[in-house]
């Protein structure tokens, strides 16, 4: 009974130089490995918290407020 090797042998894998080294210019084999992005991803998270989103309105709006403030000013 023979008994079969997975990993072929170095002798016989084309594009491998003496000792098993990869020549420059030739690709190496695939890896079997997984992924790095392994496991459960974390959810996304929906827009701004409603805090930051308040508080930039309310700077948007005193802003809009000083300006058209200032033109009412200057127009007289």
């Amino acid at each position: 009974m023979s008994t079969h090797h997975p990993d072929p042998d170095p002798r016989d894998t084309p594009g491998l130089g003496p000792g098993g080294g990869v020549p420059p210019g030739e690709t190496p084999p695939g890896e079997d490995s997984t992924g790095s992005e392994t496991g459960p991803r974390d959810l996304p998270t929906r827009g701004w918290a409603k805090g930051p989103a308040i508080i930039l309105g309310i700077v948007v709006v005193l802003c809009a407020a000083f300006f058209i403030a200032y033109a009412v000013i200057m127009a007289r």
